[in-house]
């Protein structure tokens, strides 16, 4: 007689969703990337109840016209992203405000209550020329510090949102060191972390080890896979990001690395409650490539218990 097979852990505190990153969409407007009407078709019919926002103005920003579009569909939305090069100092603050408030004001309407803060590319995302040095000076990260908590607390002050910095490759805050380094450093009241297992696992972090160590300023989850062995590969040529995503290196779970059920058993562990959005970086795809792997995505997180 075989063994009963053990039952999957009850991952009740976590809330599953999907963005248009898994739909190859990178950019507001681009020809490669399928329309946002088909993006909201496929992301409900895959079994998907939570939605990110994406690149601003990829889906409508009439707060009016959005809502139509996803309560017809059962979608309620989770978080908005934004770009920012804090570690420019003041000299950016103003355009980077106004380009928050146009995102969090539809975030905020939209009844999220997240906003997903990338730190800016050291390299170009379209053609990967390398377009200021990787790593920061003591005064950068003075700067980079200091402006998301000025960030954080006007964000709440005036939109009621928190937001979760979200550590991404070819960006200044990646590896584990550069991560620790920035909550060390940065107030827990007003600056908390949007974990990404994919881009963390990418820049050699280890995202169990992360949550037991920093939970409580884990705000916000991405789950995201990479390839073990491209990686290996990019690593080795020192491949750019975008070339290395063209490579497949971000891939469909659970075929890759970290394994999610002990990242998200860790992430349960911490007793709140805490968006795990599926994000599979593969820009640009071909059109009919992301619904099949979003409906396994789907069906492997609920093996997993979530």
């Amino acid at each position: 007689m075989s063994a009963p097979r053990a039952a999957s852990p009850v991952l009740d505190r976590l809330r599953i969703g999907s963005a248009p990153d898994s739909w190859g969409v990178w950019f507001p407007d681009d020809a490669q990337q399928v329309p946002w009407r088909r993006f909201l078709d496929e992301v409900a019919e895959a079994g998907y109840e939570w939605i990110e926002l994406g690149p601003y103005g990829y889906l409508p920003t009439d707060p009016a016209a959005l809502r139509e579009e996803t309560d017809r569909r059962g979608l309620k939305v989770s978080a908005g992203t934004i770009f920012t090069s804090m570690h420019h100092g003041p000299s950016v603050w103003d355009k980077t405000w106004a380009h928050v408030s146009e995102v969090a004001t539809l975030t905020q309407a939209m009844g999220a209550r997240h906003l997903v803060v990338i730190p800016s590319f050291w390299r170009d995302d379209k053609t990967a020329e390398i377009i200021e040095p990787p790593e920061l000076t003591v005064e950068q990260w003075k700067h980079l510090t200091t402006g998301m908590e000025r960030l954080g607390k006007r964000v709440r002050d005036e939109f009621g949102l928190d937001i979760v910095v979200h550590p991404h490759a070819d960006t200044h805050i990646d590896t584990e060191e550069h991560v620790e380094r920035f909550l060390d450093v940065t107030d827990s009241d007003l600056v908390n972390l949007c974990l990404d297992t994919g881009h963390y696992a990418y820049c050699g972090g280890d995202s169990v080890k992360l949550i037991r160590t920093y939970g409580e300023r884990i705000g916000y989850l991405h789950l995201k896979q990479v390839d073990p062995d491209i990686l290996s590969d990019v690593v080795a040529k020192g491949t750019p990001f975008g070339p290395a995503v063209q490579q497949g290196v971000m891939c469909e779970p659970p075929l890759g690395v970290p394994a999610l059920p002990p990242v998200l058993e860790a992430a349960q562990e911490l007793n709140v409650d805490l968006f795990a959005i599926v994000e599979q970086d593969m820009y640009p795809c071909p059109p009919d490539q992301p619904f099949p792997i979003a409906q396994r995505t789907r069906r492997f997180l609920r093996s997993c218990g979530a």
